[in-house]
């Protein structure tokens, strides 16, 4: 019996690099430093090049089937932003009613920081475009995983550059769909902050806030069966 074909190494000379405890250790800090970004410094800007490298991040993340299924609009247009910020508003609004006793306790909180940062993004699923592979039993499930991997990658490649991100959910979709008059099929799922901040928060802002505290690993992880 032959022996199994090795890979191909990519053309890049990605398959060979090997990372060591120093890339480790970044890459650790990386990833407990990134926070939910609401404070951004007004008037900035990114630079081309690292706005480049960042979407090359996003656009490096995994997809179920390889379908990746996200795609990225970039906000120029003035008006345009306004109007997210005003769709941001409404729902901001509507938040605070539904949460009755905490109501002005939301209403208090920065939630976003559309108006003022530096980059403007929304991250949108594209219209299905029919992969099965691995998603049968959880299509749109899959594909919304996908997407949350680019944004991931994205929110991790911008605190490596030193810059704030922040993750906006506050929206109808609907209507933002309409307002960047994306296609049937397509969803809005993610209107994404980008910039320089003034500082990172030391922990997530919901927790300096006392909004909520986040849970430890032990009651996240369990063996064999869900933990009861």
């Amino acid at each position: 019996m032959p022996p199994p074909e090795l890979p191909t190494p990519a053309p890049d000379g990605v398959a060979d690099i090997h990372f060591d405890a120093q890339d480790r250790a970044s890459l650790y800090r990386v990833l407990h430093a990134r926070r939910d970004m609401r404070h951004f410094l007004p008037g900035q800007a990114v630079p081309p090049q690292v706005l480049s490298r960042l979407l090359q991040a996003a656009h490096s993340a995994p997809s179920v089937g390889l379908m990746q299924p996200w795609r990225l609009i970039r906000i120029e247009d003035p008006a345009l932003r306004e109007g997210i910020a005003r769709l941001v508003d409404a729902e901001r609004q509507a938040t605070a009613v539904a949460l009755q006793e905490r109501s002005a306790e939301f209403l208090a909180l920065k939630v976003e920081g559309v108006r003022e940062c530096a980059e403007l993004l929304v991250a949108v699923l594209a219209p299905d475009d029919g992969t099965l592979f691995g998603r049968r039993t959880m299509p749109r499930d899959m594909a919304l995983c996908s997407a949350a991997c680019a944004i991931q990658n994205l929110w991790l490649a911008a605190r490596a550059e030193n810059l704030g991100m922040g993750w906006v959910s506050l929206f109808d979709p609907v209507q933002l769909g309409q307002l960047l008059q994306l296609p049937a099929g397509a969803q809005a799922i993610a209107v994404l902050c980008l910039g320089p901040v003034p500082a990172f928060y030391a922990r997530p802002m919901l927790e300096l806030q006392d909004w909520r505290q986040g849970r430890p690993l032990a009651e996240m992880v369990a063996t064999d069966r869900w933990p009861g």
